[in-house]
């Protein structure tokens, strides 16, 4: 939910500052006044969209200290099971503190705004672009962090009826979320000792989507109905259990491209009757076309099996398959003509796979947004001297700096799952 912001834009004249000029942005330099303003107007813009960062632990950027930021964690103690020996103090203990380094990376974007553009209104086009740039570096921010957490090997798939799935592409549209599974992850950090994130509960992010298969669980508590409904977390929906469902539509959904253009999936153009690494293919839709090359290094679905491309040409693909060692090899198959090759990255037949995350307390870290976190950047007209030597041009844009590492394992688990509604294209 984006904040929404009533502003005096004659605030920050010089008039109301007390000097005798009004000030403008069209003036030779921006107020510090109006600076801070529109810095501070991006942020407030940004930060309602970053919904995966709301239970890291927070760092400020380093300055003068390279391009690293350290978090710490701290170990438990074993347990105290030795008595104590009257009247003599014991040994006694120490912290056992590690550290986790991770890289910071900057990220940013601008737009350019011609003279006649800015001569009706200026003030009115700067707010709109910082509410477009705001938006966009909210959602890019949070998606960094996003895919961080959806990394790992913390996986619990979704069943289909009574029959388990082992593997992301076996998931069909009948492996919905349930709210065992839910518990079932709750139970699994808690013998992991994750502390939950108020004392009480687990926070678990879900695609809305997935919320509306949860939400007929009889055992779903609105949020607006909790005895504290002033403490929900940003987009929060409502609970099972100790576990607390935050909803956004940026949760991360596996869902590979399409194969050819204009053609979602290809076939065998021919029958493979002697085993090949190399496969006719032709685009499954009439008048799809294959680039060559464009599907190397991608994944596809062949028989139900799962497959890396090596090479493909227009009219051909050349395949390998996972060894018992996590390593793809050259292998072969037999294939009937005409049988399906869909994308590998989601699930079975290549439909969406929704990941819902979960997490317990101090599982992950990130950047602050304040303080060098994110930034506003505008350059005015003639700004650019000699390049723009009519003032034609001025730009407006945003930089952060960012780094999101993962620092207890174990505290980070991720559900994937199909949905009622589980064509969703990849975000």
């Amino acid at each position: 939910m984006k904040n929404e912001i009533k502003m005096v834009l004659t605030l920050f004249d010089g008039e109301y500052a007390g000097g005798t000029a009004t000030q403008t942005t069209t003036s030779e330099g921006l107020s510090v006044e109006m600076k801070t303003f529109y810095s501070d107007y991006l942020i407030d813009v940004a930060t309602p969209l970053l919904v995966h960062d709301q239970w890291a632990q927070k760092r400020p950027i380093p300055k003068n200290h390279g391009k690293t930021i350290e978090f710490r964690k701290y170990s438990p103690l074993e347990k105290a099971l030795t008595p104590l020996t009257e009247g003599v103090t014991p040994k006694g203990n120490n912290l056992n503190v590690s550290k986790v380094e991770a890289t910071i990376y900057q990220y940013g974007d601008w737009i350019r705004m011609s003279d006649m553009l800015l001569l009706t209104a200026i003030d009115n086009n700067m707010v709109e672009a910082i509410d477009i740039l705001g938006d966009q570096a909210g959602r890019t921010l949070d998606t960094i962090t996003r895919e961080v957490l959806n990394g790992g090997t913390n996986v619990f798939y979704a069943p289909a009826g009574t029959d388990e799935v082992i593997a992301r592409h076996a998931i069909t549209p009948a492996c919905k979320m349930t709210t065992d599974l839910t518990f079932k992850v709750a139970a699994h950090l808690k013998t992991m000792n994750a502390k939950t994130l108020d004392g009480n509960q687990y926070v678990q992010i879900i695609h809305p989507n997935v919320a509306y298969d949860l939400m007929k669980d009889p055992l779903w508590q609105d949020a607006q109905k909790y005895k504290n409904p002033e403490k929900i977390y940003n987009g929060e929906i409502g609970s099972i259990g100790q576990v607390r469902y935050v909803e956004t539509s940026e949760a991360k959904i596996f869902r590979g491209a399409d194969l050819a253009v204009g053609s979602r999936n290809l076939k065998v153009a021919s029958a493979v009757e002697t085993a090949s690494a190399t496969i006719p293919i032709a685009a499954a839709t009439t008048g799809g076309t294959v680039a060559a090359d464009s599907l190397v290094g991608r994944f596809v679905l062949i028989s139900g099996y799962k497959y890396k491309v090596k090479a493909n040409a227009t009219n051909s693909i050349t395949i390998q398959s996972l060894n018992a060692s996590g390593v793809w090899e050259d292998t072969s198959i037999t294939v009937a003509a005409n049988t399906v090759i869909y994308p590998g990255e989601g699930g079975a037949e290549g439909i969406s796979v929704y990941s819902s995350v979960t997490l317990g307390a101090n599982a992950y870290g990130t950047t602050e947004v304040t303080g060098g976190g994110l930034e506003h950047i505008v350059c005015q007209l003639g700004s650019g001297g000699t390049s723009d030597p009519l003032k034609q041009r001025a730009t407006a844009g945003w930089k952060a700096t960012k780094a999101v590492c993962r620092l207890v394992e174990e505290y980070i688990c991720r559900i994937e799952s199909s949905a009622t509604v589980y064509n969703q294209a990849a975000n």
